[in-house]
């Protein structure tokens, strides 16, 4: 393909937010007269995407964290 060709279809796909395969396979598909399939667009997601029960379940407190972080802080910076 012609620089100057290759050029202006990189620049006709950004335009249009697709990639440079899909713009030559939609040109391709026209040029011999068959349908070309539209790409799917990602529709939303519902969350959570991990179901109940996939992780086990975490509990921990305030004071759980706050032990943690403090005893961190020992172990980093010696105690005061």
């Amino acid at each position: 393909m012609p620089p100057t060709l290759m050029r202006a279809a990189k620049a006709r796909a950004a335009e249009r937010g697709e990639s440079l395969k899909d713009l030559v396979n939609r040109a391709v598909a026209h040029e011999l007269g068959l349908p070309s399939a539209p790409k799917a667009k990602a529709g939303r997601v519902t969350l959570p995407l991990i179901g109940r029960g996939a992780a086990p379940e975490v509990l921990i407190t305030n004071e759980d964290l706050a032990a943690a972080l403090d005893a961190d802080d020992i172990d980093q910076y010696g105690p005061q």
